[in-house]
């Protein structure tokens, strides 16, 4: 997609905006410099003590492909080990599920087969033709957790600026011994989450949801006096 794109975000505001979860991707392929530039850019986010502890493992090709195949047959053995959300924060994930699932795909919620089909999706990065897999450093600890999703965040406006979609994935951060096996990640690092990129296909409906969020008193508290 041509950078001069009247359709693109052309400010930082923008670009929040238009930002959101790409569930369906087209497999046209993603030029290396539009990868470049992002990465360059999200190299400059801020970290503690500036040192810089994302790691990010970018996979592409036939080594995607095989990616794909051996986290869909791992999915559809055993469950992925992703801890659970404390009961106060459940509804999020129920409230998510039936926008995308029920609204965006059209399954019913008693459809258990449809439903399960549309979950292993995830494994397979909603057909992405390339897919980052982002690490810290085993030794630090939440400050530097929260540097690295500064570079994170960073790099989805970026890929937003110039027409990729993307999808951040924990679902895939369950299944750490087939990411390790299969790109070589080490175990020092501990392996955060997956992040689908690509364009987006337009023609998905649930690549028209956009979800929700609550109004900032609910996560901000002004203090005055």
């Amino acid at each position: 997609m041509p950078a001069e794109d009247p359709t693109l975000p052309s400010s930082l505001d923008s670009a929040i905006k238009n930002r959101h979860s790409t569930r369906q991707f087209l497999s046209t392929p993603i030029a290396r410099s539009l990868l470049t530039t992002a990465l360059q850019l999200a190299q400059l986010s801020p970290s503690n003590s500036n040192i810089q502890p994302w790691h990010l493992t970018i996979v592409s090709g036939p080594r995607l492909v095989r990616l794909k195949a051996v986290l869909h047959t791992a999915a559809s053995t055993s469950t992925p080990n992703i801890p659970a959300l404390p009961d106060t924060f459940t509804h999020f994930r129920s409230e998510l599920g039936a926008q995308v699932y029920g609204v965006g795909m059209g399954i019913a919620h008693d459809d258990v087969e449809s439903r399960r089909a549309a979950v292993l999706r995830n494994y397979e990065f909603f057909g992405a033709p390339v897919v980052g897999i982002l690490s810290i450093d085993r030794r630090l600890g939440a400050v530097d957790a929260m540097s690295v999703g500064m570079y994170l965040q960073t790099l989805l406006l970026e890929l937003t600026k110039v027409g990729l979609g993307s999808c951040v994935e924990v679902s895939v951060a369950g299944y750490p011994e087939v990411l390790r096996s299969e790109l070589g990640i080490g175990d020092e690092l501990e392996i955060l989450c997956g992040v689908a990129i690509g364009f987006e296909d337009r023609e998905f409906r649930a690549n028209e949801l956009r979800i929700e969020r609550q109004p900032i008193e609910k996560n901000v508290v002004f203090l005055e006096e």
